[in-house]
């Protein structure tokens, strides 16, 4: 399922390499410092995130956060669920319960060009603009404050 969503146009677009990310998420399954979850709408699944502590993760772009920030990655995998409100609707559920869980801080980083994903995590009650050069290109680091 994971590697229909990655060839997916708009994943694939974002993501990457179809291949190169399944082998990057076997590498992550197979570890302990990443959490992984497949997102549901009416028993119907249509998204991937995961999360993980922003100092067990190697981006230069993190270093400079607190201690116990966590960075979410995700991605809708239906193409028919885009547009939808779903993404934002999750992303807001999973960053209150990260909060919830401790975590002090919550980032996300779209790719600068990623004006959907933007606004949906503007949506989900992210904020920011600042911009960071990553191994793909400029990203910008957008915080969970919480408010819409």
């Amino acid at each position: 399922m994971l590697r229909r969503w990655l060839e997916t146009p708009e994943v694939a677009r974002w993501w990457g390499d179809p291949a190169h990310q399944e082998d990057l998420l076997r590498e992550d399954m197979a570890g302990t410092a990443m959490t992984m979850l497949i997102v549901s709408h009416d028993d119907r699944p249509f998204a991937f995130a995961q999360h993980c502590d922003v100092h067990d993760w190697p981006e230069p772009l993190y270093h400079h956060l607190p201690p116990e920030t966590r960075a979410i990655d995700a991605m809708i995998g239906e193409p028919d669920m885009l547009g939808q409100g779903h993404g934002a609707k999750f992303l807001r559920a999973l960053a209150d319960n990260m909060t919830r869980d401790g975590a002090k801080l919550i980032v996300i980083d779209p790719a600068v060009g990623n004006h959907r994903a933007r606004r949906a995590y503007g949506r989900a009650g992210f904020e920011g603009n600042a911009r960071f050069r990553t191994r793909e290109g400029t990203a910008v680091i957008m915080r969970f404050s919480g408010r819409r």
